[in-house]
């Protein structure tokens, strides 16, 4: 009796989590209270779920500040499981594995006066901290000292809360490589600047500080490397400074801290910002700047989990490209240049690496902020300009790292989808396009690596030097598409926009009919040999060739056709999901995360965790068989992203793997950039409302959505029955009212017929 009467309690328990996990809230008033930054941060350089660090700053912020729990110059500034914190640090880090530089940290505590990381650290419990996009508190426990932090996009305030004690210090730790500090006692001031950094920055790169605080300094002492002087000033390799006070218990010490890439002076402008707001004012401006942009799509009928999966992935797509530009004292816009070094007026953007964010990223800026959108093609304008060249990787400047020139996308999207709306010089970027399409750069990541024998033979073959010569002669032939549909709308010559039509169908000379996958050519046009689909790396990027066969965005029809047709192109996409993730890793030597990451998901070969494959649950939808792509979309939202430490199943990667789930959230993906169309997927909540930046509304109601109904049984588009698998940028943004009618069961008579299916160039 007592066993079955402690299984009814166990069953009821299930059924009661069972029903919470299915509960839906109808109506979200402050999606900022649902952003999670930890979100990502359970990760390491073995396995990432996500590899983020909390990110406190203001939507694109030119500054960031995180707690930092790893040691100085680390790429892994802050991890989930760490248990002490060691500073808290400004950043400009787009990802563990570019690392960060213009960096310098902030660190209260008590007792003897120490500089070195290891000796000030203190412990902390995620049980006592606070992490918003605009505000963070955590409890150091070893000082008995609170420290909050609020942000705006080039400054922050800082609030210490000291206990009762005679040797109360804050350090400004400037890093290594290079840094300076100096005390000004009369002013509460300390400046400094750090020229630490992991690469990309010209000579005279630095990042220069300042730091007001309200509390006058008892104790003003600066360190060289790790040793204590009695000087005001220190250059040095490693330099910085220590302020100290006697506290009360509860004695609240405030700093206000700005930076500029452009001079002391600079950031004393850009300390501005703040103005006269206190910490809590200035924390409300920065929750109601947050609460802003995230309330520009609104959704109703979800569960909690959703909802904070939704939010934080929001919040990340609105972080990168961050602002790299200032405004001087006569309020005009101006930049240090990481390409030349110089300050020049104008627009500046950077970290972001374009073989990430192409693919979704860019076009959620292109449908949700146009203007920023422009903003940045006059950033890129400009550092076409200073450089010689499009960056591929900005961090800040050139990067030499990922294969492509998808600059070409970026370009091409955010002109063929508002160029009308917004004036720069277009003619320069295209230009910028046609030099980087046909010439080799200055470091194999940037222009054509390989660009004499793509033109020549129609793809990069292997035995000429370069790797990873499969993935760039796909992702070269779609760059040739978007430079042919950018061609098309700016009038250039007949010859010229056929040259790149024709270039954009080179992907068919890496097609193997045996395998019906892409496959590795040598310089005399044989396959490579032995081969295996299972191999990562050799001729493909972070992935296999069944990852990477799919990356022909632009015809998916032509790839239909080389494969056999629709029935065989469908076995293959299933095949993906259906085959044990067996890898080979001889590449690499060993297990690379992205490898671990797919290994462990349980979706087969399907790797979501890495860039390549995501866009190929939508391509059912060009085979005629739309409801695989419903429940693979449906499948893959559920199973690999949550709102928690682990919320990612591989690399965040600058919003680019969030703005895949915003948008699959809302039904619809991106799948071919430089096209007007997205393809549909499946919606994830009852009604989401789309405020768009001219004022129109998209409103998505899926009234009866649920875990269950996954299936689009019937749609309407304006009131009007809809049969297609895709939907028109152009007509989106005149306003729209999409109705779905959810089953949960396929509708297989739905978004069959040819005249359905997205665009592909084989069909012009």
């Amino acid at each position: 009796m007592k066993k079955t009467f402690i299984s009814l309690i166990a069953f009821i328990i299930g059924v009661q989590f069972a029903q919470s996990q299915n509960y839906q809230i109808e109506q979200i008033d402050n999606p900022v209270d649902w952003v999670n930054p930890l979100m990502g941060t359970d990760s390491n350089p073995g396995l990432s779920n996500g590899n983020t660090y909390p990110v406190i700053a203001m939507p694109w912020g030119m500054n960031f500040w995180t707690p930092q729990t790893g040691n100085m110059g680390h790429g892994w500034a802050y991890t989930y499981n760490a248990n002490k914190i060691k500073g808290f640090k400004q950043t400009h880090q787009p990802s563990p594995w570019m690392n960060d530089y213009g960096q310098f940290s902030i660190m209260p505590f008590t007792g003897k006066l120490r500089f070195k990381q290891e000796e000030r650290e203190s412990w902390f419990s995620h049980k006592a901290e606070i992490a918003t996009p605009y505000y963070y508190s955590v409890y150091l426990a070893d000082h008995d000292i609170t420290t909050e932090i609020t942000p705006t996009e080039r400054a922050a305030r800082f609030r210490f809360t000291f206990p009762e004690n005679d040797e109360s210090y804050i350090i400004v730790d400037a890093f290594d490589r290079g840094s300076y500090v100096k005390i000004i006692p009369q002013e509460r001031k300390i400046i400094g600047y750090t020229t630490r950094n992991s690469g990309g920055v010209p000579d005279n790169f630095k990042n220069y500080f300042v730091i007001i605080f309200d509390t006058d300094f008892e104790i003003s002492n600066t360190f060289s490397e790790a040793e204590l002087t009695n000087t005001l000033e220190s250059t040095s390799k490693h330099a910085g400074a220590a302020i100290g006070f006697t506290t009360k218990k509860g004695q609240i010490v405030n700093a206000k801290v700005a930076s500029s890439f452009i001079s002391f002076e600079q950031a004393e402008i850009n300390l501005e910002e703040i103005g006269d707001s206190d910490f809590n004012q200035l924390k409300e401006k920065g929750k109601a700047i947050w609460n802003k942009e995230l309330s520009r799509i609104e959704i109703e009928g979800a569960t909690a989990n959703q909802i904070g999966t939704f939010y934080s992935c929001l919040y990340r797509s609105l972080l990168f490209p961050r602002k790299f530009f200032e405004f001087n004292k006569e309020g005009g816009i101006v930049h240090y240049s990481p390409y030349n070094g110089e300050v020049r007026k104008g627009y500046m953007f950077t970290d972001t690496g374009f073989w990430d964010t192409f693919r979704s990223l860019f076009p959620f800026l292109n449908l949700m902020y146009p203007e920023l959108s422009a903003q940045m093609q006059e950033g890129l304008s400009n550092a076409y300009d200073e450089s010689g060249w499009l960056p591929e990787w900005a961090s800040p400047g050139l990067r030499n790292i990922m294969v492509g020139n998808n600059s070409a996308s970026v370009v091409s999207d955010a002109y063929l989808k508002n160029g009308n709306l917004y004036k720069y010089d277009i003619e320069n970027l295209y230009d910028a396009l046609i030099h980087g399409a046909n010439n080799e750069g200055p470091m194999t990541a940037v222009g054509r690596a390989g660009a004499p024998s793509y033109i020549k033979l129609g793809y990069v073959p292997f035995d000429i030097g370069l790797n990873e010569t499969a993935a760039r002669t796909l992702e070269y032939a779609y760059d040739d598409f978007a430079i042919y549909q950018l061609a098309k709308a700016l009038k250039k010559p007949k010859k010229e926009i056929e040259l790149y039509k024709k270039r954009s169908l080179n992907y068919k000379n890496l097609y193997d009919s045996e395998y019906k996958l892409m496959r590795g050519k040598d310089s005399k046009g044989d396959f490579r040999t032995p081969f295996s689909p299972f191999d990562w790396g050799g001729d493909f990027t972070e992935g296999n060739s069944l990852h990477y066969s799919w990356s022909v965005f632009h015809d998916v029809q032509g790839l239909i056709d080389l494969m056999g047709g629709e029935e065989e192109f469908v076995s293959q996409l299933d095949t993906v999901f259906s085959l044990p993730p067996v890898f080979g890793d001889k590449y690499y030597g060993g297990v690379i995360h992205e490898i671990r990451e797919m290994q462990i998901a349980n979706m087969g070969q399907y790797a979501h965790g890495n860039q390549p494959i995501q866009h190929m649950p939508y391509l059912y939808n060009y085979a005629g068989v739309p409801w695989k792509s419903q429940y693979w979309v449906r499948e893959t939202m559920d199973r690999m992203y949550n709102p928690n430490a682990d919320g990612y199943c591989g690399d965040e990667d600058n919003g680019q793997t969030s703005a895949w789930y915003v948008f699959s959230a809302m039904g619809f993906y991106p799948v071919a950039p430089a096209t007007d169309q997205y393809v549909i997927g499946t919606p994830l909540f009852k009604k989401t409302t789309i405020h768009l930046e001219n004022g129109k509304k998209i409103i998505i109601n899926a009234p009866k959505n649920n875990r269950i109904n996954r299936y689009i049984n019937t749609m309407t588009f304006n009131g009007k029955s809809y049969s297609k698998n895709w939907l028109s940028h152009k007509e989106l943004m005149k306003g729209a009212e999409i109705d779905f009618d959810m089953i949960d069961e396929p509708n297989k008579n739905r978004g069959i017929n040819k005249e359905d299916f997205p665009y592909s160039l084989s069909n012009e």
